[in-house]
């Protein structure tokens, strides 16, 4: 086989051989990454091109032998892909259609989200101004219970009940809440 030359990639794959790599190999090719892909026919079409495209960007490997020496390499490169997209595959998130999740949550709108904010902040109202104080703390500024307990100059025991017992009281007297009291 004789080499192009490119000015980009200097010695590169004349067109006319990498058309007798794909008649030659293609057919190979394509079986075994129909395998690898499962069935997945473009899939593996893609795949096989781009063992194609590696073969025009590394020209030194198909002349290294004879012709007929090139099918290990290009196997070798289009198993390594296959395993290279199965693995792109398997890190992202599975794709969704337009349907929506069964179990999805339906976000309120905004005068519901409103309302629940009034309703929380009439609860804590009622609470007394100990428990107030732990959970504005620890639920609404995000502390930890030792940054509670040392802004308060209480136990962190004592922040941890106080807790309990000021949620304890809010679903006393926020709707919903009352009925699976323990």
């Amino acid at each position: 086989m004789t080499a192009g030359t490119s000015l980009t990639h200097g010695t590169t794959t004349a067109e006319h051989e990498l058309a007798a790599l794909q008649r030659e190999h293609g057919g190979p090719l394509f079986a075994l990454l129909l395998r690898l892909c499962d069935g997945d026919r473009q899939r593996a079409e893609d795949l096989v091109q781009e063992t194609l495209v590696r073969a025009w960007q590394h020209p030194e490997a198909l002349h290294a032998g004879d012709f007929d020496s090139v099918r290990p390499w290009l196997l070798t490169v289009a198993r390594r892909l296959a395993i290279d997209a199965r693995r792109a595959r398997r890190a992202r998130p599975p794709e969704t259609g337009d349907e929506v999740p069964e179990n999805a949550r339906v976000t309120a709108d905004h005068a519901e989200r409103a309302a629940a904010t009034l309703d929380v902040r009439e609860a804590v109202k009622t609470l007394t101004p100990a428990h107030r104080d732990v959970l504005v703390l620890v639920y609404f500024r995000g502390a930890s219970v030792a940054e509670a307990a040392e802004t308060l100059g209480i136990p962190p025991g004592t922040v941890k009940s106080r807790a309990y017992y000021a949620l304890r009281a809010l679903r006393r007297v926020l709707p919903g809440y009352a009925a699976d009291l323990r």
